[in-house]
């Protein structure tokens, strides 16, 4: 492969594809978030250099994703955001950014085990250092979380291996990379909706008022029929790692 790193800024084009490319890869509710779908089109608008793609020149085709915000950081762990939906919203309101926020790294299903989330990862803290930030902040969504909905996000995130190395495999690929677990919230990004969106979403039925757990989802959803709201949070666990210059 031919792979180069695309920015959104120089090829926004090829961002149309992603949509097909990449069906199926995010769980639906993922993409009805409460603060994401309000700044989703500022975020291209406003920062399109910090959003990348890998493409392969020889067979036009686009492998991998990363979409990223500027921030401000104090450089302490009490200093983070709650998480996704906090960086977005500061991203837009907060002057003087000194970090990189990495939201979101994806890699086409048909090209996954290819190292690309790692050739991501590196691009993004080369991408920081560029712009004169010394740290890439991770709010990570755990593979395996989805496996144990029920358990506190802060003691999933300790969790390890039995060669000392996290349990989780995509905290385990930042971790080998250089990044340091920073922190945790169980706050990360607000998902709420209609029951009848919700058991849309997710496939499932919802009969009455009640906290369920359902597929795909890191903790249970809050659903009360009487006012037809369902109200999900999504935890995150914070990695940092510091930016390549």
């Amino acid at each position: 492969m031919a792979v180069v790193t695309v920015r959104f800024a120089d090829r926004p084009e090829l961002w149309e594809r992603i949509p097909e490319l990449f069906a199926g890869l995010i769980p639906e509710f993922n993409i009805h978030g409460d603060v994401g779908r309000v700044y989703w089109r500022r975020w291209f608008e406003e920062f399109p250099q910090f959003q990348l793609a890998l493409h392969d020149d020889e067979l036009d085709d686009v492998l991998a994703v990363a979409r990223a915000l500027p921030g401000r950081w104090d450089g302490t762990p009490q200093g983070l955001n709650s998480g996704l939906d906090a960086c977005i919203e500061a991203a837009f309101t907060e002057p003087d950014p000194n970090v990189l926020y990495a939201l979101g790294i994806e890699v086409a299903p048909r090209h996954q085990g290819k190292g690309l989330s790692k050739l991501l990862l590196r691009e993004l803290t080369a991408l920081a250092a560029a712009h004169g930030f010394s740290r890439v902040a991770v709010p990570i969504r755990p593979t395996w979380k989805d496996r144990y909905p029920l358990t506190p996000i802060g003691h999933y995130a300790a969790w390890t291996g039995k060669d000392g190395s996290p349990f989780d495999p995509w905290l385990r690929t930042h971790v080998n990379l250089g990044g340091v677990i920073t922190g945790s919230s169980e706050r990360s990004s607000l998902i709420t909706g209609r029951v009848e969106e919700w058991e849309s979403w997710t496939g499932m039925a919802f009969p009455e008022d009640g906290t369920y757990v359902f597929p795909g989802g890191l903790s249970p959803l809050r659903v009360d029929r009487t006012t037809d709201l369902a109200t999900y949070w999504e935890p995150a666990i914070w990695v940092v790692h510091q930016a390549d210059g």
